[in-house]
């Protein structure tokens, strides 16, 4: 295992199953190397437990035991939660006093990816240097001298009350003075990691709820619904006339709204609705949100407007987290839908965002239409473009020539964001301007380029 490549992308590791590094013989060492990471930063004889959740997919089982095999080898104890949201691994490690807890999943990706996601005993994402760690051990030739002896093999067991604690977690985030009775909410739960808790926790508040997306058969996770496909939900509470609809995506750490009228709501928007919000109740710490170089302009020049400060941070929640704890500041997020309230979760959490825009529109009686028409948005394209491989972008001199003449194009009334996907093969390319047409000729000629070049 010496030549063994880099595990840890942007957000845990993540691949298509039964490819590397999501092998069964791969993850029964990253399980060892968690154990014996743990088991040194512990220091002492103290029982090291490690908590397992996981989605929906279908190579979830087989992930699930082999992470369970290697951490037992370690001489680690396992619990595991079944299917979970992400935040809720993040709150019961915490709550639990485990020493870490894992969450097997690939988030939005389609179910043939699957990934794994590392929280510390604080509830926290591990440190970058936690992650170095496990990467150095899996490369060794072998780890058996490290292993423990045979009488103290770590043992696994199901713990069957996880939904209930995560249902109590998630409501505790909204007022106690308010309930949802009367508020009829279309719920999709993409066939995740929320089928069976996100309904739990609207319906617990008084909410009628029309679920979709809540029949998990290992392979549609995500498949034309959930927060990818925010548009069958727009149909649905246009058909059944609802309050809004949430859309979450297969781990749940994400949300996209829908309001009455079936107009779609991304992160942006929520940042704006909770941030003035906050501000207004005097609960916005040090006057900041944070958010990633990809939110829009729009949001930028709302919050301008409006006193609030924004600091900005590359695209993944993981590093939005990290800048809200260095500054002290409690909310922050990502368009995708990744919004963090770091006063209540320590990662984003769906199903807290809309518990909280909820208590929003309750506290001050209007539409999720009329909280939402808060800015203009300025016209964004965003393009995929699969690759082969992920050479330095400043490399390929054909892109550069075309990445300039766009530039010079938009003369300072847009921009230009290209960057390689941390848990997907593809490059996305994002254009900003004020025509929607030619933004859309420039990220078509921009995409051409990289996909004749990676492709």
């Amino acid at each position: 295992m010496s030549s063994i490549k880099k595990l840890f992308g942007t957000d845990g590791i993540r691949g298509r199953s039964n490819q590397f590094p999501m092998l069964p013989e791969v993850v029964v060492r990253v399980g060892q190397a968690l154990g014996l990471m743990l088991r040194e930063e512990a220091n002492d004889s103290k029982e090291i437990k490690v908590l397992i959740g996981k989605d929906t997919r279908l190579s979830g089982y087989m992930i699930e035991m082999a992470l369970a095999s290697g951490l037992n080898s370690a001489g680690v104890h396992v619990q595991l939660v079944g299917p979970l949201p992400t935040p809720g691994i993040g709150f019961l490690a915490q709550n639990m006093r485990a020493d870490a807890g894992i969450v097997i999943s690939a988030s939005h990706n389609p179910y043939q990816d699957n990934g794994i996601k590392i929280f510390g005993s604080d509830g926290f994402k591990i440190s970058k240097k936690q992650e170095e760690t496990i990467e150095r051990l899996v490369s060794l030739e072998s780890m058996s001298e490290m292993l423990p002896p045979a009488e103290q093999v770590g043992r696994s067991k199901r713990i069957e009350d996880s939904t209930g604690r995560y249902v109590v977690f998630a409501k505790d985030s909204f007022p106690l003075s308010k309930d949802l009775t009367g508020v009829r909410i279309v719920l999709d739960t993409a066939n995740g990691a929320s089928y069976k808790v996100a309904r739990s926790v609207f319906e617990e508040l008084g909410a009628e709820v029309i679920p979709l997306g809540n029949q998990p058969n290992g392979t549609n996770i995500n498949f034309k619904c959930g927060a990818l496909y925010p548009e069958t939900t727009a149909e649905a509470v246009t058909k059944y006339r609802a309050d809004l609809g949430i859309c979450l995506d297969g781990d749940a750490d994400r949300v996209i709204l829908v309001d009455e009228k079936g107009k779609i709501i991304n992160g942006d928007k929520i940042l704006a609705i909770c941030g003035i919000h906050l501000k207004e109740q005097g609960k916005l710490d040090k006057n900041t949100v944070v958010c990633t170089k990809m939110s829009n302009f729009g949001l930028f020049r709302f919050f301008e407007k409006n006193g609030i400060n924004v600091e900005q941070t590359d695209v993944g929640d993981k590093y939005v987290v990290e800048r809200m704890r260095e500054g002290g500041f409690v909310l922050g997020g990502e368009q995708s839908g990744h919004i963090i309230f770091l006063e209540h979760s320590t990662t984003g959490d769906g199903i807290v965002a809309a518990l909280n825009v909820l208590a929003v529109m309750l506290q001050k009686s209007k539409k999720l239409s009329q909280l939402s028409d808060l800015f203009e948005t300025t016209p964004q394209v965003m393009k995929n473009v699969k690759v082969k491989s992920k050479p330095p972008l400043e490399e390929i001199l054909s892109f550069q020539k075309e990445l300039e003449f766009v530039e010079q194009e938009l003369d300072k009334e847009g921009r230009v964001i290209v960057r390689y996907s941390g848990t997907e093969a593809l490059v996305r390319v994002l254009v900003e301007g004020p025509s929607l047409d030619k933004i859309e000729a420039y990220a078509d000629r921009l995409g051409d380029c990289l996909k004749k070049e990676l492709s």
